[in-house]
């Protein structure tokens, strides 16, 4: 059986670019009579290929300008592919352009029905439904004003409120969330959350990495009109993250940046630098015993941040990520670092880990986890020997209590 929901295959979209521009009735008709060269032709998209699952919460990142929104377009049927084809398994609904056809002289309460009307629900289905939609919109004391006295977040909370009643099978959501305030994020992602659980797909567009790495299943990072990669969030958004950084702000981090065993490089801007990663552990690792594993980790910031996050993870030699986080997950805060201030950190964690070697990544970054200082991929090397291995990635203490009935 097919289980997806969006298949993309091979899409190419262009766009012709006309270099003359028509300024009044009368250069449009003399050009009538003017021979031009052919309009430049503007690749959109390139050779674009995926899939997305049924019930997948399914991110799309890339720099604007990238091809996100021309992509999702196509996927809603505004935009016809030049080239290539989209399947779509299911009923589809856009939240791209949230609040199109709005009329600010009307008020929210006319403009709901309006909106419904347009995504085709008949005013019975609106009637019945309308209580729904303002109480998820929290707008109760402004239904009856007219819709140019909303702010631009209102507006936007009253157009999701409307097209989230929709019944759809697949959602597209392009960045519409960013002009809520963060407790109205929050409802719309549980939102989502609760389409996931009743299989219902989501397709993503979004800046916020945080997000991605939250909510999506995979992500697919778009660059020039191109799939870079697709795999996981954690992954993507570092690729994304490593877009904007440029690589010629500071040659001693430069010069530190090699190869690595999974082939990614050291890279950051090189406000803040690991200078030094230890791993160690115990005597009672020689004789097998189970011991915690500290990772003391060492650096200097070269300018001012005011807020650090400083993250760490393990991983086996096989390139699979077992145990990791920062600061801020961990609600530790960090003091401002100060240009030329030294510091340290020692990362605590428990010997969950069967016989093998590991690898520890260790990232800075700052200005709320978007841009990365410092990333350095297999920092340090370490092995764990155990006298009570299993066959499992992870090693876990288990207690069992057996009771007869």
């Amino acid at each position: 059986m097919q289980d997806y929901a969006i298949k993309v295959t091979s899409v190419h979209k262009t766009f012709k670019l006309p270099h003359e521009r028509n300024r009044s009735i009368k250069s449009a008709f003399t050009q009538l009579f003017r021979s031009y060269g052919k309009p430049e032709a503007f690749v959109a998209l390139d050779n674009i290929s995926f899939e997305v699952k049924k019930g997948e919460f399914f991110g799309i990142v890339g720099r604007n300008g990238g091809g996100k929104s021309t992509l999702l377009k196509i996927l809603a049927g505004i935009y016809q592919p030049t080239k290539g084809s989209v399947e779509v398994r299911g009923k589809l609904v856009p939240f791209i352009e949230l609040g199109v056809g709005f009329n600010p002289e009307l008020t929210g309460r006319e403009n709901v029905f309006l909106n419904g009307a347009l995504l085709g629900f008949s005013k019975k289905e609106m009637l019945r439904q309308y209580n729904n939609i303002v109480e998820f919109a929290e707008l109760h004391d402004f239904m009856d004003q007219k819709l140019k006295n909303y702010s631009s977040g209102m507006q936007v909370r009253l157009a999701f409120s409307v097209a989230v009643i929709a019944d759809a099978d697949i959602l597209l959501v392009d960045e519409v969330l960013a002009v809520g305030d963060a407790d109205f994020q929050r409802k719309c992602f549980e939102h989502f959350k609760k389409l996931k659980r009743e299989k219902k797909t989501v397709v993503f567009v979004s800046h916020d990495m945080a997000a991605v790495q939250q909510y999506c299943d995979r992500a697919m990072l778009i660059d020039k009109s191109k799939v870079v990669e697709i795999g996981k969030p954690d992954r993507i958004a570092m690729l994304y993250n490593k877009l904007f950084m440029d690589r010629s702000t500071d040659s001693r981090v430069a010069s530190a940046r090699a190869s690595s065993v999974s082939g990614e490089e050291r890279w950051g801007d090189g406000w803040a630098e690991w200078s030094d990663v230890k791993v160690l552990l115990g005597r009672g690792n020689e004789r097998g015993e189970p011991v915690d594993i500290e990772i003391h980790a060492s650096g200097r910031a070269k300018r001012d941040i005011d807020f650090p996050i400083f993250g760490f993870s393990i991983k086996n030699t096989e390139l699979t990520q077992l145990v990791g986080t920062n600061t801020v997950r961990e609600n530790k805060k960090v003091p401002p670092l100060k240009n030329g201030q030294s510091f340290s950190l020692v990362w605590r964690v428990p010997n969950v880990f069967n016989t093998g070697q590991y690898y520890v990544d260790c990232t800075i970054a700052h200005d709320q986890a978007t841009t990365v200082s410092d990333r350095w991929p297999e920092a340090a090397l370490f092995s764990v020997n155990r006298v009570d291995n299993n066959p499992y990635l992870i090693r876990t203490e288990a207690n069992f209590e057996f009771r007869a009935t």
